[in-house]
């Protein structure tokens, strides 16, 4: 039985195809694809435990930021307390996004993991405050924190999800120690 000539041509058709594809860009490979999920926004407590799993990586890895700024309601602040070079505490406030502008580039240059280690919650009617005292590392393999502080987190629900309204933090000094009703008790 002889074979056609076409049918030889079109059963090489996608193998000569695929030669001719060009390989594709390794880094464009490598680019991780975020999305939003919605769903992380529909508890209070999932609202907290996303916030610290979206600011947290390992150095060189990439954030989801659009996760992060969807927790924010749209008129969202986070405000950095602390001592600036004259010895004077202030505060700094920030949109998401100008937070994102000036901490994705150390962030990821440096690796940062904050983990909540106590909560204390107060809520009332569709408000609530969280008092979230959290540790700070380099890596997910550092023994010792570099940093602890409590964020300070004032949140909203309007029937269908949470929003931070406020981020406040304020890094623990050896002035200012974490009161013990704000550490894990052992």
């Amino acid at each position: 039985m002889k074979k056609s000539p076409l049918l030889l041509f079109l059963v090489c058709i996608p193998f000569i195809l695929q030669a001719q594809k060009k390989p594709e860009d390794k880094k464009a490979s490598e680019k991780k694809e975020f999305k939003v999920d919605s769903t992380k926004v529909l508890t209070l407590d999932k609202t907290i435990k996303t916030l610290y799993n979206v600011i947290s990586a390992e150095k060189e890895e990439s954030r989801n930021w659009k996760q992060f700024k969807y927790l924010f309601h749209p008129d969202a602040k986070l405000i950095a307390s602390g001592m600036n070079t004259d010895y004077e505490y202030k505060a700094k406030y920030l949109t998401p996004a100008e937070y994102i502008k000036n901490s994705q580039k150390w962030l990821k240059m440096n690796g940062f993991i904050e983990k909540e280690i106590h909560r204390s919650v107060n809520t009332f009617g569709n408000i609530a405050h969280v008092f979230s005292t959290y540790e700070c590392y380099y890596s997910k393999d550092d023994k010792k924190p570099f940093m602890r502080g409590i964020n300070s987190i004032q949140l909203f629900y309007d029937e269908d999800r949470w929003w931070i309204i406020n981020l406040y933090w304020a890094q623990e000094t050896e002035e200012h120690a974490i009161p013990k009703a704000y550490l894990p008790r052992n």
